[in-house]
């Protein structure tokens, strides 16, 4: 089913997410319902606040791809991506490194806006399935990036928190206008 992706002005974007705890049928069904909806929303990734669930659950769904490659390595290993794609987060904790990189990110819950996000270039993350197994990865790239990004949503952190005050201070007017539009929604 597809959800609704609420956007920015809405109060449980800002909302740092509860554990998920024990796996349901209901927090499955909410994953497959948020894989379908990012799907529909041509994302990346989603996290649990974007459909309205203040919630530590993420989906991604990040292809290798030339312009914006991604690896993934469990126990050292390079696993081929498409094998864990999609992907559903339950309570995820990322490490992040020292080294930083810049690139344009979206948001779904800011349509329409983009800007240059400094995000680390390698993350290792430790998270359960939805099977109930622990899984614990590092990943570069792209995935890298939406796992920060997606992290960030299941803290109460968004995208805009992340900008340079000169990107910040040039989106200030399409900001204030999607808050309002929100609210009057």
């Amino acid at each position: 089913m597809i959800l609704e992706i609420v956007k920015y002005g809405t109060p449980v974007l800002r909302q740092k997410g509860r554990p998920v705890g024990q796996i349901t049928g209901e927090i499955r069904a909410l994953a497959a319902d948020m894989i379908e909806t990012m799907r529909e929303a041509n994302g990346v990734g989603l996290a649990a606040q974007q459909v309205g669930v203040a919630a530590q659950l993420t989906v991604l769904e990040v292809e290798d791809t030339d312009d914006r490659p991604s690896t993934m390595s469990i126990a050292g290993k390079q696993v081929n991506l498409a094998d864990y794609m999609p992907m559903v987060l339950v309570d995820p904790v990322l490490e992040v490194g020292k080294e930083k990189e810049d690139g344009t990110e979206g948001c779904l819950s800011f349509p329409e806006i983009t800007a240059e996000i400094e995000r680390s270039s390698w993350v290792k993350a430790k998270a359960r399935l939805l099977d109930g197994r622990h899984i614990e990865f590092e990943a570069t790239g792209l995935l890298a990036r939406a796992l920060q990004h997606e992290t960030d949503h299941l803290n109460g952190i968004l995208f805009i928190d992340r900008m340079k005050t000169a990107t910040k201070i040039a989106l200030k007017g399409k900001l204030k206008r999607l808050q309002r539009e929100t609210q009057e929604g």
